[in-house]
């Protein structure tokens, strides 16, 4: 994996474009944006900001999230029962591709993709992914530059955040945790929290192919980012390592929630 932002004010993760087969050897599969507007970003901002809410959906409830583990390589659809659309891949820049499920349908699931734009969907059949379930979401804040922790709704962790400038932002929507990536120097911490969210001001960051939005260290002092966070990165999501680490329990597939 390459990550691009070794820089000590880089903030972005950039790592090589990962192809999504279509049938036919057509292009790249994105999904489809979902149907309501969550999750996606425009320059206009025109569905308004998404809720800073505990972003589950399904029939796991009470604080829980369903996590869908593709088996190989499986068949994204746009809707139920309906014409296949694309190739989801068995992983995401050589890790398991581990999806949060939004929604279900009898024999199937709608999850989210990794893949750009933001906010891209697929519906998969349920016998072709394991599903598991998590208590654990991400919620971020740029309105208050503050990273919160929750567990079966509770919030047990609230950190300081370095998040994106006016000119680079952190892309509002839900989101999730595609995998951890190991750390490239000391300053990110022990690890990258590597999510789905792409940047919308950045396509190609240090020639890597794309713009990965990533949650890790301070890459500096934690006064950069000081008591009440600050606006200083690309659109990354920087906390202190102490804060960091208390996200290690976090599994791949977990709602992130990035609101203002």
């Amino acid at each position: 994996m390459i990550i691009g932002g070794a820089a000590a004010l880089a903030c972005v993760v950039g790592i090589a474009v990962a192809v999504v087969v279509l049938p036919g050897g057509g292009g790249p599969f994105h999904g489809r944006p979902e149907s309501s507007g969550a999750g996606q970003e425009s320059a206009a901002q025109s569905s308004g900001p998404p809720s800073c809410a505990m972003p589950a959906k399904t029939a796991a409830g009470k604080g829980w999230s369903l996590i869908a583990t593709t088996k190989g390589a499986i068949p994204g659809y746009a809707s139920p029962g309906g014409p296949q659309d694309g190739t989801i891949p068995a992983s995401w820049y050589g890790e398991v591709s581990a999806l949060a499920v939004i929604a279900e349908r009898p024999g199937w699931l709608e999850v989210r993709l990794a893949t750009r734009p933001n906010g891209s969907t697929a519906w998969v059949r349920q016998a072709d992914v394991v599903v598991t379930s998590t208590p654990y979401w991400i919620s971020v804040d740029l309105t208050t530059r503050h990273l919160m922790l929750f567990r079966l709704k509770h919030q047990v962790l609230s950190a300081p955040a370095g998040v994106g400038t006016a000119q680079d932002p952190t892309p509002r929507g839900q989101y999730f945790v595609t995998f951890f990536e190991a750390s490239p120097s000391s300053g990110y911490g022990p690890f990258i929290i590597v999510t789905s969210a792409h940047s919308t001001s950045i396509a190609n960051w240090e020639g890597s192919g794309d713009a990965v939005i990533g949650i890790h260290g301070p890459l500096g002092a934690n006064s950069l980012i000081g008591t009440t966070g600050a606006y200083l990165s690309h659109g990354c999501i920087r906390i202190p390592i102490a804060d960091l680490v208390n996200l290690r329990d976090v599994p791949a597939g977990a709602p992130v929630s990035i609101c203002a």
